[in-house]
């Protein structure tokens, strides 16, 4: 057992005593210190794959939310992700909602936030990413807009411009619910005019870092089709399915009506439902990561069957620890060989049109 396995094993009992957000913040205290180690875990061979020009070890990555201000990128990815994701980052540093703003859902393995997009700002994450600017590993940057801010879109054309000499690729979330009016930025009215506005910041920038949308598992079948149609003809280099859902299905746990979204095993149907009928409407031509209620091998897999070519997740680390990092990426090691497909792409998508008109497996 790796030390940061043991180390949790031995904390948790202790950390799941503490507010969610205090034991974080001891979380991300004690990977700076170097308990995750950093020795680099090799990923099994055949779970290497392209997308947007990037090459990933393995599909499977840490979503935003956890790392916010770039404080452990490398610590995370040595335990053997594929790639982090930093932030959300705004242009000016925020404090967020009111404490609290962040709930364990323990019995039904799930997360309500509503943190606001706390952050430290563009300045203080960019300085920690030109920091390790050399050293391996894909390094995410998602990007949002400040609460007070009377031009939204700017903040996010802020950070293309801010990031493009740092960011392996770069996450538009627009899809926060716990922003004020932010979510209306994927409308069929506003969606193309950011898009568009971000292009044209991105052809500026000496680097062309590959560019995803964040959206959430909450659009109806018409809005789906509308930002589908919006993303085609490359406005996009991925489309993330999905942020948390301001939906509340059967939950069980002390905080289940905290407002917010939720995270974690309540969000795996639909957000694989939602995964496999964006994979149809955009007939496979974009490279889409799926997130959501991912907590073993057999999650990740109907994600990669339901059409998508990447892979996050970050609530299941809060009741599973670290471990479930490398057990999800044998269990899809040995799924993939099983299955005789020789590389990941060729099962991306495999039950798609069943999935999104039934229900997904392994849930």
């Amino acid at each position: 057992m790796s030390l940061i396995n043991f180390g949790f094993r031995a904390l948790r009992p202790l950390l799941h005593c503490m507010d969610a957000e205090t034991a974080h913040s001891l979380t991300i205290k004690a990977l700076k210190t170097g308990l995750g180690g950093s020795a680099e875990i090799s990923s099994p061979s055949n779970l290497a794959i392209s997308c947007f020009g990037l090459n990933f070890q393995n599909p499977l990555g840490l979503a935003a939310g956890f790392d916010k201000n770039a404080e452990v990128p490398d610590a995370m990815l040595a335990m053997g992700f594929g790639f982090v994701e930093v932030g959300t980052v705004t242009p000016r540093p925020q404090e967020g909602n009111p404490r609290p703003r962040l709930f364990r859902l323990s019995e039904d393995r799930a997360v309500i936030n509503r943190l606001g997009f706390n952050n430290e700002g563009h300045a203080a994450v960019l300085e920690r990413l030109r920091f390790r600017k050399h050293k391996p590993g894909i390094v995410g940057v998602n990007i949002g807009a400040n609460k007070e801010s009377i031009d939204r879109i700017s903040d996010y054309v802020a950070g293309i411009h801010a990031f493009s000499d740092v960011a392996g690729y770069f996450t538009i979330n627009i899809s926060s619910p716990n922003t004020p009016g932010l979510r209306n930025l994927q409308s069929a009215e506003e969606l193309p005019a950011l898009l568009k506005r971000l292009n044209e910041a991105r052809q500026t920038q000496q680097r062309q870092v590959p560019m995803l949308l964040k959206i959430a598992p909450d659009l109806e079948a018409d809005e789906m089709k509308a930002i589908a149609e919006c993303c085609m003809n490359s406005a996009v280099d991925g489309v993330i399915i999905s942020n948390t859902t301001v939906s509340r299905p059967a939950l069980h746990a002390q905080h289940a009506k905290e407002t917010g979204g939720l995270s974690g095993a309540p969000l795996f149907e639909h957000s694989t439902l939602q995964l496999a009928r964006f994979y149809l409407l955009t007939k496979g031509k974009i490279p889409l990561v799926g997130v959501g209620g991912i907590s073993h091998a057999e999650h990740a897999w109907s994600k990669i069957c339901a059409g998508a070519s990447l892979l996050q997740l970050y609530s299941a680390l809060v009741f599973q620890g670290p471990e479930l990092v490398q057990d999800i990426l044998s269990g899809l090691s040995k799924k993939l060989a099983g299955k005789n497909f020789a590389t990941l792409s060729d099962a991306v998508g495999t039950s798609a049109d069943e999935i999104a008109h039934h229900s997904p497996p392994g849930k």
